[in-house]
């Protein structure tokens, strides 16, 4: 860790991501809303966190659930309007909880005025808001293809040009090249800030940065095309812009930056978060997306180790304590269930294997974040068919996956283990109808199974659930021995079995020791002398259980 970012108080933050359409439906009209995260604030108080992110509420016609946005200044009316957002800052920050969220800003959705406007008008100066080139030959101006699939390029109607879009068609890319549109952005930020948010996840920031050239890439698939990430994500003159944005917005407010940030290798860790960096921590994916060559796309299946999958984990650990500050996490909202993911034992997808997850990452150095559902040891959905997918991502990648030539079955497979729907399922609050959820409304995205023996109501109370596994994680990092499972040194545990994943927290005089045995067999493993502070066992001995989870005070 860098000592001169010693003591900050988003360090010592526990984050809880919360997916407002599916967290808690107040109104039982199938979505979730802002008033439902308020009628749960008391949940989350419980369980012991000090921030919640919330994913986006903004205006936006949902082509990427919320993360295609038509107007900053407003609240989808799905969700709520102005006034509740107001309300949840203030009956959180009540209960000392901050209220973080999602700053889109590579693109907006085609229905924002500003790209509107731009169609309306080529002469318009918002045609330089966003990234319009003529077509070359008739067809579109390169071979770049978009992270949910297809060109790059959609072609304006009625004209001889096309428009850039990274993501979906409806989510334009703006040009950050143009310093007026900078200027709009840097004032929505502020005007954030002003009311009282506590800061910002920075969505898919890496990738505002295009190199000028635009110019066309050897083919990577049948289709011709070529990943735009190439040429798009974290490029040269991408620090300009970031420096920019940090002088203009986060450095005149006391606010917490947390930046998506995909493609920035780890020897470039400093730029971002250290020092002078540009966010106060990052989210690092190399051992998130462990199971897939591309986090885009997964029928490009890897049948990976745990040894390889705990380097990825420790790398990066080694890269946020040399560079600043990094970011903990198992779960989001664009990932499926990690109990479904990286447990491939079925036998131990239970609570067993989801308290040895949680224990395995939730103390290493950096903010932990905890998906909502995580903490009851949440696992995937299967669906039958591909109808019953809501995810973008989802049924590009399944189309995709039949034009590599896989049967239909396989590609349903890959969706099945991958799917972002598997963490958007709405959150099983009870074992009545709709889990909870609502008091009975059709949810917006359907069940695909009316099992909800997996439920917060069945879990708060039980000393011996996963909910209270998490609680008693936050109370030891935050309340008992925050000197050193906050801020003192991270070294892995070498020359012990590649499936046990062993690591120590450190200061002059505590140290603690986590082990955990990602694997089902019994594994050999000495015990440092000390006192057991957490086990999913009820007892500990010189051989590992399977998953099993120990942390060790010395």
């Amino acid at each position: 860790m860098n000592q001169s970012q010693q003591g900050a108080w988003w360090k010592e933050a526990v984050i809880y991501q919360v997916y407002p359409k599916s967290f808690y439906d107040s109104n039982n009209d199938g979505t979730g809303d802002i008033q439902g995260i308020i009628a749960k604030l008391p949940y989350l108080k419980t369980l012991g966190i000090t921030m919640i992110w919330v994913s986006p509420f903004y205006l936006s016609p949902g082509a990427d659930n919320g993360y295609d946005i038509a107007d900053y200044y407003a609240v989808n009316p799905d969700l709520g309007q102005l006034q509740d957002i107001d309300d949840l800052i203030k009956q959180a920050g009540e209960l000392g909880i901050g209220i973080m969220v999602d700053l889109v800003v590579n693109h907006t959705s085609d229905e924002h005025r500003w790209f509107q406007a731009a169609l309306a008008d080529p002469a318009s100066k918002y045609r330089d808001y966003y990234i319009f080139k003529p077509a070359v030959a008739g067809a579109a101006p390169n071979n770049w293809r978009s992270i949910f699939g297809g060109s790059a390029w959609e072609k304006v109607a009625g004209e001889e040009c096309y428009y850039l879009h990274i993501f979906h068609k409806k989510q334009p890319d703006l040009n950050w090249e143009n310093p007026q549109l900078r200027q709009e952005i840097y004032a929505m930020i502020n005007w954030w800030l002003d009311k009282g948010i506590a800061g910002f996840r920075i969505d898919a920031i890496t990738f505002i940065k295009k190199d000028q050239d635009y110019a066309s890439l050897p083919a990577d698939g049948v289709d011709g095309l070529a990943s735009i990430k190439t040429k798009s994500r974290n490029r040269p003159g991408i620090e300009c812009f970031l420096h920019e944005l940090k002088e203009h917005t986060f450095n005149r407010h006391r606010c917490v930056t947390v930046g998506e940030a995909p493609g920035v290798p780890l020897q470039e860790y400093d730029s971002y978060i250290g020092p002078d960096g540009y966010f106060n921590m990052i989210f690092d994916f190399h051992a998130a997306d462990i199971d897939v060559e591309n986090g885009s796309e997964w029928f490009k299946q890897r049948n990976w180790r745990v040894g390889e999958f705990k380097e990825a984990l420790f790398a990066s650990q080694r890269a946020f304590c040399q560079a600043g500050w990094g970011t903990t996490f198992i779960e989001n909202h664009d990932q499926p269930r990690a109990l479904s993911k990286l447990i491939r034992d079925a036998d131990y997808q239970n609570d067993i294997g989801a308290k040895a997850l949680a224990a395995m990452y939730f103390f290493m150095a950096g903010t932990p974040f905890i998906y909502q559902g995580q903490e009851l040891g949440m696992k995937n959905f299967c669906r039958q068919s591909i109808a019953e997918f809501d995810d973008i991502s989802s049924l590009d990648n399944y189309h995709r996956s039949l034009a590599e030539g896989f049967s239909e079955q396989q590609a349903l497979g890959f969706i099945n283990q991958r799917s972002r729907d598997n963490s958007r399922t709405p959150f099983p609050w009870s074992n009545s109808v709709n889990g909870g959820f609502n008091q009975g409304a059709q949810p917006w995205l359907a069940f695909s199974s009316t099992d909800f023996s997996v439920n917060a109501q069945s879990q708060i109370n039980d000393a011996h659930s996963v909910f209270a596994f998490y609680q008693k994680m936050i109370a030891l990092r935050n309340k008992h021995y925050p000197q050193a499972l906050i801020y003192g040194s991270f070294a892995a545990v070498e020359d012990v079995d590649e499936r046990i994943v062993a690591y120590q927290r450190a200061t002059h005089n505590e140290r603690f020791i986590s082990i955990t045995n990602l694997s089902a067999q019994h594994l050999p493993y000495t015990l440092p002398a000390g006192e057991i502070v957490l086990n999913n066992y009820a007892d500990a001995d010189a051989t590992l259980k399977p998953y099993q989870t120990i942390l060790v005070k010395e």
